[in-house]
């Protein structure tokens, strides 16, 4: 309802036959709408945690909701405060379930989809060519491997929501003059900046949207046009961004650098030919997965070549028979290159492969902007005589390129639930819980859940930081015990990579003085890594010393009395480890022990 009192305001003069247009356009977008955020909340049904999911979370668990540590993380070159709010919320409600996390992305799809028919509305009014657009963004699969991975959609649905949305305001505002749109559309802005630094984009996006329209429409001067007209919400915009860049220069480390000729040609072929083109006819069809990295589209050759060849032909078509949308298309390909420029710049190095840039979430945002572009492209005068396409043909294109979507989106889904996470954290819970005073060595989770690169986030005491009545995870224990790659709490052993040598001190190796550091040299080096110490030692009373690299933060050890072996967890690496005794009581003695990593036994 409220979408049709700010599009209309003048209901009550309507024509009865332009009323039953606009129930008719409006009746359908809002079923199609429907249907997709039903399509949508399937695929979340089935889905689970992944990857940064669990960095998200045990962030959330380790650090106080309002805190910078938590707030103004810099996440792989990401400032996402609103992210990890939405983290901390959904560990909140219910610590390491899925269901939390489905729901926020099926909300924010609706929102997200809602918003598009809006500024669609805006646009071409009560139109049947509005279905088009719609249809385009709503089932294109696009948008989908960003929208089932829920750290990828806590930046994407944002985003693509606040695209639409501010676009729409810019266009009541310079057709009103109501500052109200200016307000909501920079409200909606900062909000879609704390969830993505992409967001950027989004008042240049408006202004374009105003200028673009009034080109097609005939205007004189549009630039300058949209400029006067929306000048309160781009002096706004403008502060707005300068604000949030100095807080992102602030905190997060720039990842922008200049790959090889190689690498971006290679990028931006995948992308493009194999990535988002096809996804315009309904494609890919088929993805690609090796676990654990997420699925990449893998369409075949004569999808690639036909999706090519029509977006040709509706260059052509648009150009020939539309007047003035050179520039639209234009501005739509400016976008995706940006997109694809960022990508490129912020993700190349010597791992990368090229099928990162089939995995579409780095162009999910562009579905917005093609769906604006072919709407401001159908608003546009014909050239001559208006060419009319015929229902038949018009409803034939429609259910292929829906069919092909779904298709898609069925194939997308069947590779995205081959994910070893949900069952091994459902394990791992019933692990960690059932001996809750029984202390477990911190260690990482299995590398089919999260690779060591994400280091020291894929350690169980981060995965796990927020499950409520857990053991304790610590730095130390007296039993080696590790989760397996199923999620099973397991008997482990500690296989050795370096020996501590035989010590000085007859029948027991180096003997610690009070307050003071022992140097304990290793039979080798050892690279920086999260290594495990197996302690061996006889104290004649309970006390704590303190374990670790030279020029690391030493780990703290409780020790009991009597002989006994403690398992430490110690990072950093050189060619010896120091031990440092207590000031004062009876000095603990340290025999000879191996350094190596926990494994199952």
């Amino acid at each position: 309802m409220a979408v049709r009192t700010a599009l209309l305001d003048r209901s009550s003069t309507v024509p009865a036959d332009r009323r039953d247009r606009v129930r008719l356009v409006l009746g359908v977008g809002f079923a199609l709408v429907v249907v997709q955020v039903a399509i949508r909340a399937a695929v979340a049904a089935v889905g689970e945690l992944y990857w940064d999911d669990l960095i998200l979370i045990g962030r959330a668990g380790t650090y106080p909701l309002w805190s910078a540590e938590l707030l103004l993380h810099d996440h792989d070159g990401h400032l996402m405060p609103g992210a990890f709010a939405a983290a901390a919320l959904a560990d909140a409600v219910a610590p390491l379930q899925w269901w939390p996390a489905a729901v926020s992305l099926v909300v924010g799809q609706a929102v997200a989809s809602l918003a598009v028919l809006r500024v669609l509305w805006l646009l071409l009014g009560p139109r049947r060519v509005l279905w088009g657009p719609l249809l385009f963004y709503l089932f294109a699969p696009l948008t989908l491997p960003a929208f089932a991975w829920w750290a990828a959609g806590l930046n994407a649905l944002p985003l693509q929501a606040a695209l639409a949305w501010v676009a729409g305001d810019a266009l009541l505002l310079a057709r009103t003059g109501r500052r109200r749109y200016a307000v909501s559309a920079t409200v909606v802005t900062a909000i879609a900046l704390l969830f993505f630094e992409k967001s950027i984009l989004v008042p240049f996006v408006a202004f374009a949207t105003v200028a673009l329209a009034y080109r097609v429409d005939g205007r004189a001067r549009p630039v300058r046009l949209a400029a006067r007209r929306g000048r309160v919400l781009w002096i706004a915009s403008a502060a707005l961004l300068t604000g949030w860049a100095a807080c992102y220069l602030t905190f997060v480390e720039s990842r922008f650098g200049i790959p090889d000729l190689a690498m971006v040609s290679g990028l931006t072929h995948h992308g493009l030919s194999y990535g988002l083109v096809p996804t315009l006819l309904g494609g890919p069809w088929q993805w690609e997965r090796w676990n654990p990295s997420p699925p990449w589209a893998t369409p075949p050759i004569v999808l690639v070549v036909v999706s090519w060849a029509a977006v040709i032909a509706v260059l052509v078509w648009s150009v020939r028979r539309r007047r003035r949308t050179g520039w639209v298309w234009a501005a739509a390909a400016a976008y995706v290159l940006a997109s694809l420029a960022a990508m490129i710049s912020t993700r190349f190095g010597a791992e990368t492969t090229y099928e990162l840039a089939q995995t579409l979430r780095y162009f999910a945002d562009s579905a917005v902007i093609g769906a604006i572009a072919a709407a401001l492209a159908l608003r546009a005068p014909a050239r001559g005589a208006p060419a009319r396409i015929s229902p038949v043909v018009a409803a034939i294109c429609a259910v292929a390129f829906t069919a092909g979507s779904l298709w898609s989106t069925v194939t997308f889904t069947r590779s995205w639930v081959d994910n070893p996470t949900g069952d091994y954290l459902a394990t791992a819970r019933v692990a960690l819980t059932a001996h809750p005073d029984v202390p477990i060595l911190d260690h990482p989770v299995s590398v089919w859940v999260l690779l060591p690169v994400t280091h020291p986030h894929n350690l169980i005491g981060s995965v796990f930081s927020a499950l409520p009545g857990r053991a304790e995870i610590a730095d130390s224990a007296e039993d080696p015990a590790v989760l397996d790659d199923s999620g099973a709490l397991v008997e482990g052993a500690l296989f050795a990579v370096r020996w501590v040598p035989p010590g000085p001190e007859p029948d027991c190796g180096y003997l610690l003085s009070p307050g003071t550091t022992v140097a304990l040299p290793l039979d080798g080096p050892m690279m920086e890594l999260d290594w495990t110490v197996q302690l061996n030692y006889f104290a004649s009373q309970p006390g704590r010393i303190e374990v670790g690299f030279p020029g690391a933060d030493p780990t703290q050890v409780p020790v009991g009395s009597g002989p006994g072996t403690v398992y430490v967890r110690v990072p950093g690496g050189g060619n010896g480890l120091q031990v440092r005794s207590p000031a004062t009581g009876p000095p603990p003695k340290h025999t000879v022990g191996p350094v190596g990593v926990i494994t199952p036994k």
